[in-house]
């Protein structure tokens, strides 16, 4: 008995549900996060060699890109831990269901955008 397959299954037309939008931005926040990491200790790295490698790196934190690069450092880093806890709360078995996930996600992105807020406030 041969099933009637999608041939050409458009993606486009699909729509995630909002815990799998929250998984995925969860791993590319990761990403982001181990980038900046890298960056981060390079530039600590040269300021604390001479006063004046530590004087040029204070002066690229003068720059409206290199703020907004911080800014979306400490974003990502807020939205990896906020959900970080949420998955470790699943893994203890609550928050499973499809209402109570789709819930916590709605909480996580609101944690998430009042932490992007004073992050913002931080940097600038």
């Amino acid at each position: 008995m041969r099933k009637e397959r999608p041939k050409n299954l458009d993606l486009s037309t699909m729509k995630f549900p909002i815990t799998a939008t929250a998984s995925i931005l969860h791993r590319v926040s990761g990403i982001i996060v181990f980038i900046a990491l890298a960056i981060f200790l390079t530039l600590l790295n040269c300021s604390l060699t001479s006063e004046a490698d530590f004087n040029r790196v204070a002066g690229y934190f003068d720059n409206f890109f290199i703020e907004f690069i911080i800014w979306g450092s400490l974003t990502a880093l807020a939205y990896h831990a906020v959900f970080g806890v949420r998955h470790m709360i699943q893994d203890l078995g609550f928050w499973e269901e499809m209402d109570s996930a789709s819930l916590s996600a709605k909480g996580g992105f609101v944690i998430t955008a009042v932490l992007s807020v004073l992050a913002g406030i931080l940097v600038w």
